[in-house]
C-alpha cells in the first residue's frame, strides 16, 4: 500500500487530497507547514510527496530542495496556483518530478501520482546505465562522460535517463512531456527544446562523438552513430 507525504497548509485542500488517497487504497500523512514537512520527509519512507509551495514557515521549493540535498529520490509532485513557466522550471530545477496547478481534479492528481510511483520503482532495478563512453549512475545520481563528471540538474538527470533506457529510439516531445513532465505538450512552449539543449551542452559539446540527435519533424533520438 503506498505510503503518500501530503505538505499542503489549507486544511480543506489536504483533507481533500487524504480522503481521495484513502478511498484508492492509499495511507497517507499530512503536515501543515514547511519545517514539519520536511522534517517527516527526511525521517519517514514515502512512496511520494504532495507539496505546495505556498506554506508557513519555509516555503515548497525550500522543502524539496532540503529533501534533495540530503540525496532522498522520492518523487515530488508539486502543487501551487502559480502556474507560470518560470515557477515551473523553478521546480524541475530543484528537483521536483512533476507540477500541478490549482485548482485540480483529484483524478489527474492520482494518475500523476501512481506514474511517478511507478517510474521510481521500476528506476530502482537497474543502477547504472551506459552508452558509449558515457555513464549514469542511478543510486549516486551521477554522470560521467570519459571519465569526466558532468553536473546535471535534476529534470536533465530525469531526460538523460528516459533518452538512454529508449536509445535507438525516436521520443516525440509528446513523449518526452508526458513521461518527464507528467504533462500534455503545449506546442506553444520551448521547454523540450530548451532542455534537450542543456543536455547537449552538457553531454555532447565537448566530445567528437554526438549522442542526442534530432529526428526532423519527430522529435529527439539518443544514439551511438550519426
Amino acid at each position: 500500500m503506498p505510503n503518500i507525504l501530503i505538505i499542503e497548509d489549507e486544511p480543506k485542500v489536504a483533507g481533500f487530497i487524504n480522503k481521495g488517497l484513502a478511498l484508492n487504497g492509499y495511507n497517507s500523512e499530512i503536515a501543515y507547514d514547511g519545517l514539519a514537512g520536511s522534517r517527516s520527509a527526511l525521517n519517514a519512507e514515502f512512496d511520494a510527496i504532495v507539496l505546495d509551495i505556498n506554506l508557513p514557515g519555509i516555503n515548497g521549493f525550500e522543502v524539496c530542495q532540503k529533501i534533495r540535498e540530503a540525496d532522498n529520490s522520492v518523487p515530488i509532485l508539486m502543487l501551487s496556483a502559480l502556474g507560470t513557466t518560470g515557477n515551473k522550471l523553478k521546480g524541475f530545477d530543484i528537483g521536483a518530478d512533476d507540477y500541478l496547478v490549482k485548482p485540480f481534479e483529484f483524478d489527474e492528481l492520482l494518475a500523476r501520482l501512481k506514474a511517478l510511483i511507478k517510474r521510481s520503482t521500476a528506476n530502482n532495478s537497474v543502477k547504472v546505465l551506459k552508452v558509449l563512453d558515457l555513464e549514469m549512475d542511478l543510486s549516486a545520481k551521477s554522470v560521467r562522460r570519459g571519465g569526466k563528471r558532468i553536473d546535471l540538474t535534476i529534470k536533465e538527470f530525469n531526460l538523460l535517463e528516459l533518452l538512454i533506457r529508449n536509445k535507438g529510439s525516436v521520443l516525440t516531445r509528446s513523449d518526452i512531456a508526458e513521461k518527464i513532465w507528467g504533462i500534455t505538450f503545449d506546442t506553444g512552449t520551448n521547454i523540450i527544446d530548451l532542455y534537450i539543449f542543456y543536455l547537449r551542452q552538457k553531454i555532447d559539446k565537448k566530445f567528437d562523438k554526438k549522442l542526442i540527435h534530432t529526428a526532423f519533424g519527430l522529435g529527439y533520438i539518443l544514439k551511438e552513430d550519426e
